[in-house]
């Protein structure tokens, strides 16, 4: 008597043969088809124990025209709110068995389209934080992607539920702190190029402008990690500013380390606030005066929005835009600034 191959793969013909079925009826079976006789079913069932059958999951994705899975694209998975985002996206989908594909442009805006594409094509929808291409690439591509949730953008030409976070009252708010203090120099140290978060920022410091003309605002560039903030210290000494608006939290990190290198005391000689709250923020020395943004609810949002889109029947809803305020979070690297010697 021929023994069969104990190494190979056990497979619906297995299955199939030992229910005394069809091979099509082992796949509505598996594939959870409620119109199988449910006598039949549980044959099959019990043979696919017995034989200790593992469905393939790409047969069975190609089978439902479903992944049980969804992508994400960041422009940067160093940067903790993005890593925030990721989590928090990443236990809600996994609520409802559903895992997530990460793919990072590393700030490169032409890589971002070509991963959102892969991406959408490996998952059943796509999330795009914080894309930096600019919007006429993003109302091109975003038919292509749904279903698509985008965080930090809008789109106006398609029914896409974004979420986003109102940067410019966010900085418009940590300016007006510094004023109140009794800084009159002002220094902002502005984010990527590309970043629309970075262009809601200098649309809301245009406003304080108008608001606060005595006050001098010096716009300088800088970027969205530690490093660019450490390497505009030079710059942001020799400006003279009292009271100093990071991008981002990492960007203010940077500036406080180059800071301190140099004997320059925060907040006795300049103060200095970043924008997230992220989990280091107030762990700084001193602890940073910061905008805080809901980044895990972001992420667990992100998710609810997708899966209503994915378990959506019929004609298309109006799709929620949402918005969150920043609260601002003062510290320690905020204060009056020093009198200057008669």
């Amino acid at each position: 008597m021929a023994r069969r191959n104990t190494n190979r793969r056990v497979g619906i013909a297995d299955v199939a043969e030992k229910a005394g079925v069809s091979h099509a009826t082992v796949s509505r079976v598996m594939n959870g088809n409620a119109a199988v006789d449910p006598g039949i079913a549980a044959r099959v069932r019990a043979a696919a124990a017995e034989l200790k059958y593992q469905p393939n999951p790409v047969g069975r994705s190609l089978a439902l025209g479903k992944t049980d899975t969804i992508g994400i694209v960041v422009p940067d998975l160093a940067n903790p709110t993005f890593q925030a985002i990721l989590r928090g996206l990443s236990i809600a989908a996994a609520q409802d068995g559903y895992r997530v594909l990460i793919a990072d442009s590393s700030e490169v805006t032409s890589e971002e389209a070509i991963l959102a594409g892969e991406a959408r094509r490996r998952c059943d929808g796509v999330v795009l934080c914080a894309p930096r291409m600019g919007d006429a690439e993003l109302e091109e591509l975003a038919p292509t992607l749904h279903p698509l949730v985008l965080i930090n953008r809008t789109t106006i030409a398609t029914n896409t539920p974004s979420l986003s976070v109102d940067y410019g009252q966010g900085i418009q708010e940590l300016a007006q702190h510094l004023v109140s203090l009794g800084h009159r120099r002002l220094v902002f140290l502005s984010g990527p190029e590309h970043s629309a978060s970075n262009r809601q920022r200098l649309v809301g410091l245009d406003q304080f402008r108008k608001e606060h003309p005595e006050i001098e605002l010096q716009m300088l560039p800088g970027g969205s990690n530690f490093d660019s903030g450490h390497e505009c210290t030079d710059a942001i000494i020799a400006s003279g500013g009292t009271g100093i608006l990071a991008f981002n939290d990492l960007v203010a990190m940077g500036l406080l380390s180059g800071l301190h290198e140099r004997g320059i005391r925060v907040p006795e000689d300049i103060s200095v606030t970043g924008f997230d709250d992220i989990p280091f923020a107030k762990y700084t020395t001193p602890p940073l005066t910061t905008a805080a943004v809901p980044i895990n609810e972001l992420g667990s949002l992100a998710w609810r929005r997708m899966r209503e889109q994915i378990q959506q029947t019929g004609d298309a809803p109006a799709q929620a835009q949402d918005e969150f305020s920043p609260r601002m979070e003062i510290r320690k690297s905020t204060a009056a600034p020093a009198l200057k010697p008669a």
